[in-house]
């Protein structure tokens, strides 16, 4: 609640439903840059950065969210625009953290200008591809989480009566996403403003201290990683949803129910996506 009520606060929201609704109606959209760079967007993008805790990690200019707390809100929104206009984003910052497994995950932080902007980009592009995702798709996801595929998952052993889940992970997604992939993945899931695509380039190829500049992947720890991770996926998630649930029938059915009796009687593979982040679930009826 607390997320809607600043987009209230700085009169975004009607500018978000807007660009949701346009989008799924098909639209693409090539003037988007000036929605991002808008004084409300970023002082926008700024409240959202304040209240993550990661806003007191220093990137590697060494500066927090408490340095941008002395900037008044024009002087930021000046500091954001001239910063976009020949966009070079400053060094990443790598740090590692240990998972559950004993390996190491490698994070990449960038500088709290970088992450503000980030975050710009991130508050227009985010309903404008949420409207284009796979609907059973749970991770990074506004209002969704775990929890959510869980139980789609249980809902699919209770009513299909699924019982077999074939577990995907993929191996080093983040660090493999293929830069020039994206790009176009993006211009077809309507983002066509070639100014914001080249920004988003200069995102993905930012330099990581000591290591040099990717030639791929999308650090984990950038504010627009999580999105772009789901938008190089829904193909994937696209793909296999139409090869059974979202295959298109002859006749128009009243219900997911009646849907799913009339696919039994095709030569069709059986099977639901339920994904969530880079682990999916195909689930497959028993024998």
């Amino acid at each position: 609640m607390s997320t809607l009520r600043n987009w209230d606060y700085y009169n975004m929201t009607e500018t978000f439903t807007e660009l949701h609704e346009k989008a799924s109606q098909g639209n693409s959209f090539s003037h988007l840059y000036d929605s991002i760079i808008s004084k409300e967007n970023i002082l926008l993008a700024f409240r959202m950065i304040k209240t993550n805790k990661g806003s007191k990690t220093p990137g590697t200019d060494g500066k927090t969210i408490a340095d941008m707390k002395k900037l008044s809100e024009n002087e930021l929104v000046t500091e954001v625009r001239a910063k976009l206009k020949n966009y070079h984003p400053k060094k990443v910052r790598r740090e590692w953290i240990e998972k559950e497994n004993g390996k190491w995950r490698p994070l990449g932080i960038p500088c709290i200008l970088d992450r503000i902007i980030q975050q710009s980009f991130k508050q227009i592009l985010e309903p404008i591809v949420e409207a284009r995702f796979f609907k059973h798709s749970y991770g990074f996801r506004p209002l969704r989480s775990a929890h959510h595929a869980m139980a789609r998952i249980q809902y699919l052993i209770n009513q299909a009566q699924f019982h077999f889940v074939v577990d995907v992970d993929i191996k080093s997604f983040f660090d493999n996403v293929n830069h020039t992939r994206l790009n176009k993945q993006l211009w077809n899931i309507g983002i066509q403003d070639r100014r914001v695509l080249a920004c988003i380039s200069k995102m993905l190829k930012s330099e990581i201290d000591g290591e040099g500049v990717p030639d791929k992947g999308s650090p984990q720890g950038g504010i627009l990683s999580p999105l772009l991770s789901n938008v190089v996926l829904n193909d994937l998630d696209q793909w296999v949803s139409g090869q059974w649930e979202t295959f298109p029938l002859h006749k128009p059915y009243s219900s997911d129910d009646a849907r799913r009796r009339a696919r039994k009687t095709t030569n069709l593979k059986h099977g639901y996506l339920v994904r969530y982040a880079d682990d999916c679930a195909p689930r497959r009826r028993g024998a």
